[in-house]
């Protein structure tokens, strides 16, 4: 185990940093966490002997405003492990995505992830995972990367994804904020795009700003926020088959 691991993370529902969170403590004792989702600009991290990166899937692809964020890095040939995690649908071109970009940034990846975790609309849809299963599985992984990156082998692996990536995530929606809205600001505070504002005594969402990362449903102390009723049963259809459903973690080094 490495005694100091950074870890960068875009979460705004806390299954990505659930996920990614297992494997950095299991690699390294003391664990620095670089969240990327705030919107003020992350502070640069000391020094430490490897790196854990972990970004959300939205749609097969990485978020538009998590991608911009990882652009602005600069890993300096630093040991790299790059997760991306995703709701029990599928990956697609996120990951291979996530390793073009850091890899172009200085980062020198050893292994790469794609975990399961917690559906950020549909919420039954691998509901409580990471679980221990998951937990047990990382752990394991985390021993072979830590072999690999203490013998200083950095060969070259596929990840799956396709070249030019699958055009960006976009859904022409927004959530809404039910009459039980207590004006508190919640919402405002954690949206990672500024696309929320209280403005007359009520809550306004940019729609061209909105990424539907969900942030502010997940962090509405009143559960007064939520997806157009017509909108989350639509959602809920289509993903409804995958509640049954326990698709796999992948790792590859």
């Amino acid at each position: 185990m490495f005694k100091d691991v950074n870890f960068y993370y875009f979460s705004p529902t806390g299954g990505t940093r659930k996920a990614g969170r297992i494997l950095a403590e299991a690699m390294g004792g003391n664990v620095s966490e670089i969240d990327l989702g705030k919107r003020q600009p992350a502070e640069l991290p000391g020094a430490a002997e490897a790196a854990v990166i972990a970004m959300p899937v939205f749609g097969g692809r990485l978020p538009t405003l998590a991608a911009e964020k990882l652009k602005a890095l600069r890993g300096n040939g630093q040991k790299t492990v790059s997760v991306v995690v995703y709701g029990n649908r599928a990956y697609e071109d996120a990951l291979a995505e996530l390793n073009d970009i850091i890899s172009g940034n200085g980062f020198q990846i050893y292994a790469s992830g794609a975990f399961v975790a917690q559906h950020s609309i549909v919420t039954e849809v691998a509901a409580g995972r990471p679980d221990s299963e998951d937990a047990a599985e990382i752990r394991e992984f985390a021993e072979k990367i830590l072999r690999k990156m203490q013998e200083d082998t950095s060969d070259d692996f596929p990840v799956p994804g396709n070249r030019p990536y699958k055009p960006e995530f976009s859904m022409p929606v927004t959530p809404v904020s039910l009459p039980s809205c207590r004006l508190c600001g919640k919402c405002a505070a954690v949206c990672p795009a500024a696309a929320i504002r209280l403005e007359n005594e009520s809550v306004v969402t940019d729609g061209d700003s909105c990424i539907l990362c969900m942030a502010c449903v997940a962090a509405c102390p009143e559960q007064a926020r939520v997806l157009p009723p017509p909108v989350q049963e639509q959602m809920n259809q289509k993903l409804g088959a995958l509640k049954n459903v326990r698709s796999k973690n992948e790792f590859f080094l």
